[in-house]
């Protein structure tokens, strides 16, 4: 007789991601019993049948992953900081590309510096130490495109926090308005403020001002009269099994801004965000109105400076691959510091990573901004709730499939280069207290 397995689910914040999880485990060809509580015999003593902890990273008993190997899954690692805190990839990649400068992730990332400070006034020694080189580029003589950055806060999500600015002065006049929100006991819905002091770790980066423009009202061939060039980011879905294969899903998605990208002017001491952010938490009045898969481009035409062409099958094709490229070193250079990447064997991960794409003479190149654990899917809308499901149902099959199956088959489950619309990008064998 075929043992049951247990599976706990609980998304207490996120219905939608419940449920596409509970549909994900019941689509997989072995007897499951869900739990939305982790059963108190499981705490008390290491399982000796299967159990899948598919929950929220606080929800999950960790140290129940790391004593039962065998027997229990969990749906994150517990220690993976240097792919998820803005200052910790900064730092990480940063190491990297250092003792590997061949690697693609040496022109992959935009230029980023790291600050920790809890005060304004901090910032006029950080000119003197740390910030010595963009102190020199803000002080560079003008010309006709001023050059742009971003300010954003190393532990914060969903646009919290992110300020655009191009001198010193307006750098000092974004940290003095953070600390007069000590204060401030309300906030609007949508309001990016923060309390300085409550985050300290940030990341300064170079913005990339010759974007990839489209008007998402072509999408799917519709004709549009006068297309407008819109700031997308991509959303890529990546899912990390064990120790440690990656898996990236190729249905990817194109979150756009609410209004036609415009460069800030140069005397512009706090230039409006909208043209330039393309976070979905941001734009809560607009729906899914913003939200593309990238396929669905194909045809629009490209309205950045000096392009007069449009978005192809191939130009698609290409973005996957130097994405899935992407993607691989950076796990590379995350396990080069074990310190705060440890992938476990009986662990994986759903990853949401955030690339922006540029374009230079019609060549376009994806650059990575971000990843984030427990992506915000509740807000992609339901024209594309299809691919959520896809995506984590395949997410069971690469990474929940092949714990479960060891139990009956001593080889374990075989892992595929490709399961629909899963690529595997990474397949290396970790060694040690992490991996084994």
């Amino acid at each position: 007789m075929t043992e049951v397995a247990t599976a706990f689910v609980d998304w207490p914040s996120a219905p939608l991601t419940k449920s596409l999880v509970e549909r994900a485990i019941k689509s997989l060809p072995h007897p499951i019993e869900i739990e939305d509580a982790l059963p108190k015999d499981f705490i008390a003593n290491p399982p000796t049948k299967r159990l899948v902890q598919w929950a929220t990273y606080d929800s999950i008993d960790h140290e129940l992953t790391a004593q039962a190997r065998d027997t229990v899954l969990s749906s994150s690692y517990t220690f993976r900081k240097a792919l998820i805190r803005k200052h910790f990839l900064s730092r990480t990649i940063h190491s990297y590309v250092t003792k590997h400068p061949d690697s693609p992730l040496a022109r992959a990332v935009p230029r980023t510096w790291e600050i920790e400070l809890t005060f304004a006034d901090e910032l006029d020694e950080m000119w003197m130490d740390e910030l010595f080189d963009l102190a020199e580029l803000l002080e560079e003589p003008g010309d006709s495109k001023p050059h742009w950055y971003i300010l954003k806060p190393g532990m914060a999500d969903r646009g919290i926090g992110i300020r655009l600015f191009n001198s010193k002065d307006a750098l000092q006049s974004i940290f003095e308005e953070f600390e007069e929100n000590e204060d401030a006991e309300d906030e609007d819905e949508g309001d990016t403020a923060v309390v300085v002091s409550q985050l300290r770790h940030f990341v300064i980066q170079e913005y990339l001002a010759n974007p990839l423009l489209l008007d998402p009202d072509q999408s799917a061939g519709k004709a549009v009269t006068n297309p407008r060039g819109y700031k997308f980011h991509l959303r890529v879905y990546c899912v990390a099994s064990g120790a440690l294969k990656v898996y990236l899903y190729t249905r990817i998605l194109a979150l756009f801004s609410s209004v036609p990208f415009a460069l800030p002017k140069a005397g512009d001491s706090n230039p409006s965000l909208k043209p330039h952010l393309t976070n979905t938490s941001l734009q809560m009045d607009q729906g899914e109105a913003c939200v593309r898969l990238l396929s669905e481009l194909v045809g629009c035409q490209i309205l950045s400076p000096g392009c007069d062409r449009k978005l192809t099958e191939e130009d698609v094709n290409d973005l996957i691959n130097h994405i899935g490229k992407i993607l691989s070193e950076t796990f590379k250079a995350a396990l080069e510091n074990p310190v705060h990447f440890q992938p476990l064997p009986n662990a994986f991960e759903l990853f949401g990573v955030d690339f922006v794409v540029t374009c230079e003479n019609s060549k376009l190149q994806p650059y990575l901004l971000e990843m984030n654990s427990e992506p915000a899917i509740e807000l992609t809308g339901p024209r594309l709730t299809w691919v959520l499901e896809d995506l984590f149902m395949g997410t069971a099959r690469v990474a929940v499939k092949p714990h479960l199956d060891t139990v009956e088959s001593p080889e374990g489950g075989h892992a595929l280069e490709r399961d629909g619309h899963f690529s595997k990008c990474l397949d290396v064998e970790v060694r040690g207290e992490g991996g084994w």
